[in-house]
């Protein structure tokens, strides 16, 4: 079983939209954006959301579509000419990812944005005791977790609020 080339791996609410391709892509220098979303991949909206993610996209990377599960059973398969930046909406699904054996050693943190029954620790992180307890898992798994919405902002380790 070959490791993947996995170069970034984000935790964005908003998914694939122009931050990702314009900072993101160019900073991880990826060329392969994974979106690994249940909801994405196959969806009742599966079809609209790739649309627009694709366009997103700019053409400048490769984007696919899996549900958590298939990312597990298919990325041990990758190519080694795939830089694959690893795109998830919550720390649960970056979790599962890690626990079902996809090689994730650092998980950026993005926008999680603030909702009822959350707590703001940054400007745009939010979590709830469900996100909490995934970061835990992550940590334990040996993941390094920090918020950094941008590449040239400070990284803030999530250990501090766990």
């Amino acid at each position: 079983m070959a490791t993947p080339n996995i170069v970034w791996t984000r935790i964005d609410e908003r998914l694939l939209h122009g931050q990702i391709r314009i900072t993101w892509g160019k900073h991880s220098e990826a060329n392969l954006i994974l979106v690994a979303n249940d909801e994405a991949a196959e969806g009742p909206n599966a079809a609209f959301m790739q649309a627009g993610m694709k366009a997103s996209a700019g053409g400048e990377y490769a984007v696919r579509f899996f549900t958590i599960q298939k990312t597990i059973d298919v990325i041990h398969k990758a190519s080694p000419q795939q830089k694959i930046f690893i795109l998830c909406n919550n720390p649960t699904d970056v979790a599962r990812l890690v626990e079902g054996g996809v090689p994730i050693k650092h998980c950026n943190i993005g926008n999680m944005h603030f909702h009822e029954g959350k707590t703001q620790l940054t400007k745009t992180v939010s979590v709830d005791e469900k996100d909490l307890d995934a970061f835990r898992r992550m940590v334990n798994a040996g993941v390094t977790c920090t918020i950094q919405n941008t590449p040239d902002a400070q990284e803030i380790d999530i250990k501090q609020y766990l």
